[in-house]
């Protein structure tokens, strides 16, 4: 199995990107398994489910903003209220029984729960998460990749590649390769021990790019919001 577990679509208020565009993009890059972890809602995950073809997983995901940092729940039906410690929303994902990851936790231009003064915040998650983001295609400078796959292994944790693509372009640039079949929550953690990692990074002209996406999402009047 060959899965993207980080990846937006134009629910996210910095993505433009529309959902029939990312399946295609992701079919036709040999993608299995494809995450949609819009920011703070699930939406854009659920159209992108309706409208998959086979041969490509959607699975329904979230990128959660806490009080220190970002979390990824995977196979969730319904969105994570934003702002609660990481904990707080690690348990909420858990109670839907769904998998728990750390995004991008030591990327020094994002928020992430490795940042110093958050040590405390960090060990109470622990025991709730399922893997680390070990390598983002999106962490283009400084060492905060490598700093992420130490932590993932002094704890004991699995690392995956994500291509945390905000753009088509990016779809797909990271991966993880996993043993199948994987139909569910419990297959994927089942999984994540024995991975494999294809790992690239991102494009910085996309990353420059971001400031006017952002604005263009501001003007459409998307924000960071959680669909009642």
């Amino acid at each position: 199995m060959f899965a993207d577990l980080h990846c937006h679509t134009n629910a996210s208020f910095d993505s433009l990107s529309k959902p029939e565009a990312v399946l295609r993009a992701a079919s036709t890059r040999g993608l299995t398994h494809l995450a949609i972890t819009d920011h703070d809602r699930i939406d854009g995950a659920l159209r992108a489910r309706d409208a998959a073809s086979d041969g490509l997983d959607v699975i329904i995901g979230q990128e959660v903003r806490t009080t220190t940092g970002d979390l990824i729940a995977l196979y969730i039906e319904t969105a994570i209220a934003p702002g609660q410690t990481p904990a707080e929303a690690a348990q909420r994902i858990r109670d839907q029984k769904g998998l728990v990851g750390i995004a991008h936790p030591f990327d020094r231009f994002r928020a992430g729960a490795g940042r110093r003064g958050w040590e405390a915040e960090l060990e109470a998650l622990i025991p709730l998460l399922d893997f680390v983001e070990i390598w983002n295609a999106r962490l283009l400078v400084g060492g905060g990749n490598q700093q992420a796959a130490e932590y993932a292994a002094q704890h004991g944790l699995p690392g995956v590649a994500v291509s945390d693509a905000h753009t088509v372009l990016e779809v797909g640039v990271a991966y993880t390769i996993l043993d199948g079949p994987i139909n569910n929550a419990e297959d994927l953690r089942a999984a994540l021990p024995t991975a494999q990692l294809v790992t690239a990074r991102g494009s910085r002209v996309v990353r420059v790019a971001m400031p006017v996406t952002k604005l263009i999402q501001r003007l459409r009047g998307n924000r960071r919001v959680v669909p009642a």
